[in-house]
């Protein structure tokens, strides 16, 4: 068991050593990037709720669910899951005039949870949190000739996390996650004119690292004997992420792309060098309804207070940030999770919608997505272990205001295998 758990971590920090772009989005541009959903396929296909939470799966959004798993099927000898996603995401990038397809494939999270006993459970993983990767080209003509700006992005966060959840009354649980987010994200700007021979770049690059907190409470009371109402309340805390900051601007050969000068800009000067981005608050409520292993429908509303972020030093004149708020619907339903007559009664049949008002302002358009989830938990064999297929349908911007409208096909992939994480050996 120790093995497969030194295993496990080495594949949590690779992943995090070798962590790929996750996203071809134009609005990666802006703030930190295309903000990830920091859930697992279950959650996902399920609208990306976190108010579920039950004895076999890991719930990444909702550390108090971790005091749950499990209670009901390893009893005092515990349980370890491990759990790892991967999806590819087919985009179409539309604008007034244009049209462009275009996929990326990313693995999301990898992580392990143990159970401790008596209502006790950890976890710890790794995933992204944000990803840059936009090339975006805007062309103007005017009396001097055809003016061409090239702007190019690329990097993103990624996260590495600890929980832990306790069920300090019957049916009532807390948890907490602390989260350190760590990367880099690069954005350059290539500016020519149309017959001369050189043009200029502007380069910009940020460091960033630092820490928030996650923290759940959930109440879970039984109802009528055989229902359970699911209430959570979650608290991702202010994220408080320090920026070190590099600029190069100088001039480059058209025909060839060769820098010709380069300068690195004096940040110091302009107070630029080291900045503060701050991640405002999430609070999300949650209220669900069902019967335990057989099947389950609720919702969450999310508050994110975005006015107040703003990115200095990667700032954009076209964007501005109001408050952000999601709301998100989910259910699932298993015929019938123990039987031995058929396989498809076994199978856990999930599905979702979500809407989500980004708080992001471009060009004095609001940037909306909506999504429409649903998926497949298929069991693997007669243990509590399984595999995870979802599917997502989306579409978010518009091309009103020359921006891009982006429709997409996700496709999710997702294992969730549960052993003992500590056995007696037995001696003849």
């Amino acid at each position: 068991m120790i093995r497969k758990i030194v295993i496990a971590i080495v594949y949590i920090f690779t992943f995090g050593m070798y962590a790929q772009d996750g996203t071809v989005s134009p609005y990666s541009f802006f703030g930190i990037g295309d903000l990830k959903n920091a859930s697992t396929v279950e959650n996902q296909m399920m609208g990306g709720i976190g108010v579920y939470a039950d004895s076999i799966h890991l719930n990444l959004k909702n550390p108090a669910a971790y005091g749950k798993l499990g209670l009901e099927v390893m009893d005092k000898e515990g349980l370890v899951t491990y759990t790892a996603g991967v999806s590819n995401k087919q985009y179409r990038l539309k604008s007034f005039t244009e049209e462009e397809k275009s996929s990326i494939t990313s693995l999301d999270y990898l992580a392990l949870g143990f159970s401790l006993g008596k209502g006790l459970g950890m976890g710890f993983g790794i995933m992204p949190y944000s990803s840059v990767g936009y090339n975006l080209v805007n062309e103007q003509t005017n009396a001097s000739g055809s003016l061409t700006n090239i702007y190019t992005g690329e990097g993103g966060l990624n996260r590495v996390f600890y929980s832990v959840g306790y069920e300090v009354l019957k049916d009532v649980s807390i948890g907490a996650t602390v989260n350190f987010n760590y990367g880099i994200l690069e954005n350059a700007r290539l500016q020519q004119i149309d017959g001369i021979q050189f043009g200029t770049f502007d380069r910009r690059s940020s460091r960033v690292n630092g820490f928030d907190f996650n923290y759940a409470l959930n109440y879970s009371p039984v109802i009528k004997d055989r229902y359970r109402l699911h209430s959570s309340i979650r608290v991702n805390t202010q994220g408080n992420l320090v920026s070190t900051n590099d600029r190069q601007i100088g001039s480059f050969s058209v025909a060839t792309g060769g820098d010709i000068e380069e300068i690195e800009v004096n940040l110091d000067a302009q107070n630029l060098k080291y900045t503060e981005l701050k991640i405002p608050t999430t609070t999300t409520l949650g209220l669900g309804y069902g019967e335990d292993y057989k099947w389950f429908v609720g919702a969450e509303y999310s508050l994110q207070a975005m006015s107040s972020f703003e990115n200095v030093f990667l700032g954009a004149d076209s964007v501005q940030y109001n408050d952000a708020s999601s709301i998100a619907l989910g259910a699932f339903i298993t015929p019938d999770y123990d039987s031995f007559t058929s396989y498809l009664k076994r199978v856990t049949y999930r599905a979702g919608l979500r809407l989500d008002k980004t708080g992001m302002i471009v060009n004095d358009v609001d940037i909306n997505n909506f999504g429409i989830t649903f998926g497949l938990g298929l069991p693997l064999g007669r243990s509590f272990s399984n595999l995870n297929l979802g599917f997502e349908f989306g579409r978010r911007g518009t091309t009103r205001a020359n921006l891009i409208e982006e429709s997409y096909f996700k496709i999710n992939v997702g294992l969730s295998l549960n052993d003992r994480w500590f056995q007696k050996r037995k001696i003849n």
